[in-house]
């Protein structure tokens, strides 16, 4: 079964279980992936179809939180494989039209993951969210450098594959 129809199982799962304003809102287009993708085509996601494609979870501190946070979310590797990605450089895309280019392998090097989740709640916009750019920075302190912080993107809407 492809990643896509266990996504929609998902969705169909929770519309015949009653909605809660919650699940609601993971039935919205959070993240169009284009560019080199499979047959060429844009790819939409909701929160509930990444997070379908399964999750992985990042403690550390950043530039904006002082204290250690968990984050939860899709593993960028693993969203790039759903989608036949070729290309070697990601744009990150976020609401506010803030771009961050991003290479491919930092996503398997690194583990980064597009969290929609912090300590164990979705973010909302007026916190990051619907999707953050994380970085293991307390993991690998290789990266905690200015280059790695500006790949950090919040309020992520759009990743463009080159």
């Amino acid at each position: 079964m492809s990643l896509f129809l266990k996504a929609l199982l998902v969705g169909a799962t929770l519309m015949l279980g009653g909605i809660s304003a919650q699940a609601a809102d993971s039935d919205k287009v959070v993240l169009t992936v284009s560019g080199k993708v499979t047959n060429g085509e844009a790819v939409d996601f909701t929160v509930a179809e990444l997070e379908a494609l399964g999750t992985s979870t990042i403690t550390t501190t950043s530039p904006w939180e002082t204290d250690p946070v968990t984050f939860e979310g899709v593993p960028i590797a693993a969203l790039l494989l759903a989608v036949g990605a070729t290309g070697d450089a990601a744009a990150v895309v976020a609401l506010n039209k803030y771009r961050t280019e991003i290479p491919v392998s930092d996503f398997t090097d690194h583990g980064v993951i597009l969290a929609s989740k912090k300590n164990g709640e979705r973010m909302p916009i007026s916190d990051k969210g619907p999707l953050l750019v994380v970085y293991p920075f307390d993991d690998k302190p290789e990266l905690n450098t200015e280059i790695y912080h500006s790949r950090s993107a919040w309020q992520v809407r759009g990743i463009i594959i080159e």
